[in-house]
């Protein structure tokens, strides 16, 4: 694999160490900082919504002005979040803060689409072990992000987690300056301005509604249990660096496999791949459903994080399949917007099922949604994904 996926995957990797330590403190923050129990999990909420609200205009910069030139506006957008929400934290401010996680949200929604810039960077027929390559990445943050989560504590002892943001600022500006490392690939003007298709018949093709609902279930379930469990950990009495560990144990879970899923994609198909995942995240319900020990936490979030990668690996192979060189933009916002709207309800939820149900219902309530998902990728499994360049 050549030079630039390798600095994609590290750029990830920095984005997901990143997004590990706001899962592993933004619960407890709100916790101590929210007026009512039902907002606690409103600051990933609103990490979410600028997620959310990133994806289709990140989409169609880059196309304007390039991957480079993108990048650079998301992690400075990240930087400026970062600071601001050392800042409310020092000023013990619960609206600022959300800010500050609203604008850490449109940094990380830019970061989404390192993986669809190392499809267009590898080589022919290498698509599906970029998109794992770089998603691997993250195995390096399964480390990083509970440690610092944990240690970044001890940097400001009055305040304890100031020093988790101020990581956030380092680890945003060196993935800047790894952006400038990346050769990119520059877009053929002739190919780009080619015939598009109405944004109806895309959307509707069924490689890109399989696509669509595998990605957006997978993440949907993974955020929701995931923002849950650290609430639930403490409730059960429970430390916060025994959630800070399980946490870990769950993102190992979401990119080791990402060292074998492209090949085990290569060998099975994409399908077969996607609906393994699902079987996982339901064997992980099944677990939360039968115990709240340690363990029970710790092989759940593992098996939960394990589904989330085949699933979303798969669904981002299926999308790159479905659009030409001139409706790739479009289409990859249409694609980020639905799967990470959908994942934005699940934070905001979090908090108020965990609190209101319960996590033993929190946990069944997911169960018809994977199970939702799993019958749609099964209808659609004899419809061919479009041959397209990306």
């Amino acid at each position: 694999m050549n030079r630039s996926v390798l600095l994609l995957a590290l750029c990830q990797a920095l984005l997901v160490t990143g997004n590990i330590l706001l899962v592993a403190v933004n619960g407890l923050i709100g916790k101590q900082l929210a007026p009512s129990e039902a907002l606690i999990t409103l600051p990933v909420a609103f990490q979410f919504i600028g997620l959310m609200m990133a994806t289709i205009p990140a989409s169609l910069i880059m196309k304007k002005t390039g991957r480079r030139k993108g990048f650079y506006l998301g992690n400075s957008i990240g930087i400026g979040g970062a600071l601001l929400s050392v800042f409310a934290l020092t000023l013990e401010h619960f609206w600022l803060f959300s800010i500050g996680t609203l604008l850490l949200g449109v940094g990380i929604g830019f970061g989404t689409l390192y993986r669809f810039a190392a499809v267009e960077a590898c080589e022919p027929g290498q698509q599906g072990k970029a998109i794992s390559l770089v998603m691997a990445g993250g195995v390096l943050a399964a480390f990083l992000g509970p440690q610092m989560a944990i240690h970044s504590r001890e940097w400001f002892p009055d305040q304890s987690f100031v020093g988790a943001f101020s990581a956030l600022v380092v680890l945003y500006c060196i993935a800047l300056a790894l952006i400038t490392l990346v050769r990119f690939e520059e877009a053929d003007p002739q190919e780009a301005a080619g015939p598009q298709r109405p944004m109806k018949e895309i959307l509707l093709q069924p490689t890109f509604i399989s696509a669509v609902v595998a990605g957006m279930v997978g993440y949907t379930v993974m955020v929701l249990l995931m923002t849950a469990t650290p609430l639930a950990m403490v409730n059960c009495g429970f430390s916060f660096e025994s959630a800070a560990m399980v946490i870990e144990w769950h993102v190992l879970g979401m990119f080791v496999p990402s060292f074998f899923t492209g090949h085990l994609i290569a060998r099975v198909g994409v399908r077969p791949v996607i609906q393994a995942g699902g079987v996982l995240m339901l064997a992980c319900i099944l677990i939360n459903l039968n115990g709240i020990s340690e363990w029970h936490f710790r092989s759940a979030l593992l098996l939960l994080g394990v589904g989330w990668n085949f699933m979303f690996i798969g669904a981002t192979q299926l999308v790159v399949g479905t659009y030409t060189p001139a409706e790739k933009a479009k289409t990859q916002a249409a694609n980020e917007f639905l799967v990470f709207s959908m994942s934005t309800l699940a934070a905001m939820s979090a908090g108020w099922l965990e609190a209101g149900g319960g996590w033993a219902a929190t946990n069944a309530l997911m169960i018809p949604v994977v199970l939702w998902a799993m019958a749609t990728v099964w209808f659609f499994r004899q419809r061919k994904p479009v041959e397209v360049t990306a």
